[in-house]
């Protein structure tokens, strides 16, 4: 922690990051504690972009709110399954919300696992233009004919970008061919070759698990989701319009409980599948994070106390 002139401790900016399923979240909680027992408050900012939508609870294993431990959290429950989390809008709500937590004199939590969400608040971090018509066009080849034919468009305009985006990831390719047919050189879709912290004093902690362990545990968290109720959830949700939303309906998990509930795939197999895409997309965010010079890795099972002292 640094200080000012005068001595008084600055707020600082902390990031626990990671892929799902590694303990971010108890680690979150405990480094707040620590803060708190040390005199400085901590509140905590949701960079999970699943977890900002109302009543998607089970497949994002958002904390309840009774688990929180009286920690302030933001960023979350703050969409409707009808709406689009675009990374550029969250940026600003999430920085919006550091500054207030700063401007109580507190430290700021950031805690998730969407890569270019977390990117988006710690670096300087600017987004290219938008066009929702023309996205609007896009998403409607995308659903029409998949990621397939979009991508190959992709290469062809621009085969750098292409080269750093899932083929898998229509929302990714749809996002760059928007910005191109809006006559920007490139997309990049990517971190800057030489990133700068957006706020000075900021600490970033990547949770690490073993790959055999994570793939056991995010397997069983998945079928725990079946248990625990996600297809009601779902229910629930298709009543609010969750087949209307651009972004929640491809969740992972849900777009498989969604599959399930309208007879195209059986449950060992929606249950399969969103264990495959799971175990990839963490693939995913750990090579994401492993781009970060500043980052510290971590075990879940650290002790918060002691990892807080060793920065200060």
């Amino acid at each position: 922690m640094s200080t000012t002139v005068d001595g008084a401790p600055t707020p600082s900016l902390w990031a626990v990051v990671g892929a799902t399923g590694t303990g971010k979240t108890a680690l979150s909680l405990e480094l707040a504690e620590a803060f708190a027992a040390r005199g400085r408050p901590a509140e905590i900012v949701n960079a999970d972009a699943m977890q900002l939508y109302r009543g998607m609870d089970i497949g994002t294993a958002k904390l309840p709110e009774a688990a929180r431990r009286g920690i302030r959290h933001h960023l979350f429950d703050v969409l409707d399954v009808t709406d689009d989390a675009a990374v550029a809008w969250y940026q600003g709500a999430a920085r919006t919300a550091i500054r207030e937590i700063h401007g109580r004199g507190a430290d700021a939590v950031l805690v998730g696992g969407s890569g270019l969400y977390v990117s988006s608040v710690l670096f300087d971090f600017r987004f290219p233009p938008r066009d929702e018509e023309l996205r609007a066009r896009l998403e409607a080849e995308l659903d029409a004919h998949g990621p397939g034919a979009l991508y190959a468009r992709l290469r062809e305009l621009d085969a750098a970008t292409a080269a750093k985006v899932d083929p898998r990831n229509g929302r990714r390719i749809v996002r760059a061919l928007e910005v191109l047919e809006l006559g920007e050189r490139t997309h990049g879709a990517t971190l800057p070759d030489e990133p700068v912290v957006w706020h000075g004093d900021t600490r970033i902690i990547g949770v690490a698990v073993p790959r055999d362990r994570l793939v056991v545990r995010l397997d069983a968290r998945v079928e725990a989701m079946w248990r625990d109720g996600l297809l009601d959830e779902v229910r629930a949700l298709r009543e609010r319009g969750l087949e209307r939303g651009v972004t929640a309906r491809r969740a992972i998990g849900y777009a498989q409980a969604l599959a399930q509930l309208t007879g195209e795939m059986t449950e060992a197999e929606a249950i399969a599948e969103t264990q495959a895409l799971t175990r990839r997309y963490a693939r995913r965010q750990v090579s994401w994070f492993k781009r970060y010079d500043d980052l510290r890795w971590v075990d879940p099972a650290t002790d918060a106390a002691a990892l807080a002292d060793s920065w200060s």
